[in-house]
């Protein structure tokens, strides 16, 4: 990625990695009455436009349906409280954080004590060709697949189709494979978390079709639900899913270098931004994720050289949808044409 006068980027600039580290700790401690604003004037208008969207129906199907997918744009911003509740950086009592956590992840349809450990195993391998499959992207080298069997190529290719992957991928992740701890099948705890978290979502349907029928749960719930799904499987895609992003093998691979390197800072407009929860800023995110999200754009105003570092607009990141392959020679992430082009 390039800044905006098209010159090549340093993605740590002057310092190292672990002198950002270093830097960047002095932005975890979390302000408690910040972050209990950042619930209010999240959660407020989320109840608020659900409770309009509800009422419309009795006017408009397709008002109903609008303000449902509007609704998506705060439930999607729940689910970075609900992260940053996981890093346990939004409060300093952890307790506190974790129980959060856990009551929005009825709404966002995601046990908290599962995510939170599969999103620990994100931060702590990525970038990492020896340790992918948990909470990460699958992304295949070209050489393995290469070796893969007509079939697996298939499937490969189907699974990095942007139809499956940010079509279908977000209901099915949300809807059906959170149901169950699939990474994590032999541990009770995160049972208890994905059941109970199951059991809070059906008394949650359950009150919705006792008062108000189907409809609430067809135009309301699944287009809040499904929006915000897709715009975090797009944003988590393009953080880590660019050109020159990193990936080492285990002997090479070192954690902060890593986390800098191979995550994007997603330029968005305002509003976006704040609907995302600065989760844009993902270059600063994984190197510490101990900074409250409200705290990540103080960072960059602070050290400017983070603000032009693996930048990436809106534009360049539709670019990405098409890259699928991994070239440990090159070190970029290729198209399928680009990776199995007759003169590689």
């Amino acid at each position: 990625m390039t800044d905006i006068s098209g010159a090549q980027q340093s993605p740590s600039g002057s310092r190292s990695a672990q002198e950002w580290m270093k830097v960047l700790s002095n932005y975890r401690q979390p302000n408690t009455w910040r972050s209990w604003y950042e619930v209010g004037v999240t959660i407020g208008p989320f109840v608020i436009l659900w409770a309009l969207a509800w009422w419309s129906l009795s006017v408009s199907y397709w008002l109903t349906f609008a303000i449902a997918l509007i609704n998506g744009a705060f439930l999607l911003r729940l689910f970075i409280i609900q992260h940053d509740c996981g890093h346990g950086s939004f409060f300093a009592n952890r307790t506190l954080s974790d129980w959060v956590g856990r009551v929005l992840g009825v709404l966002t349809l995601t046990p908290y004590d599962v995510w939170r450990q599969s999103h620990a195993i994100h931060h702590g391998s990525t970038g990492n060709l020896n340790r992918r499959g948990i909470g990460d992207v699958h992304t295949l080298t070209v050489d393995e697949y290469r070796a893969l069997t007509p079939r697996g190529r298939l499937m490969y290719r189907l699974y990095r189709n942007p139809i499956v992957l940010f079509g279908l991928g977000p209901g099915y992740l949300f809807l059906l494979e959170n149901r169950v701890p699939v990474c994590f099948p032999d541990k009770a705890r995160y049972w208890i978390s994905a059941m109970a978290t199951n059991a809070g979502i059906l008394v949650f349907l359950g009150l919705i079709l006792y008062f108000g029928g189907i409809m609430p749960i067809l135009l309301i719930f699944l287009p809040t639900t499904l929006l915000a799904a897709t715009a975090g499987m797009w944003l988590f895609y393009v953080q880590h899913q660019f050109e020159d992003t990193h990936w080492e093998g285990e002997d090479e691979w070192q954690l902060h270098e890593a986390a800098l390197q191979g995550s994007s800072y997603y330029v968005l407009p305002r509003i976006l931004q704040w609907a995302s929860g600065n989760i844009g800023i993902h270059h600063v995110h994984h190197l510490q994720s101990r900074i409250p999200f409200y705290r990540l754009p103080e960072v960059l105003k602070d050290y400017g050289e983070l603000a032009i570092s693996n930048r990436m607009t809106i534009r360049e990141s539709l670019q990405t949808a098409r890259l699928h392959l991994w070239d440990v020679n090159r070190k970029q992430l290729l198209s399928f044409s680009q990776a199995l082009a007759p003169d590689r």
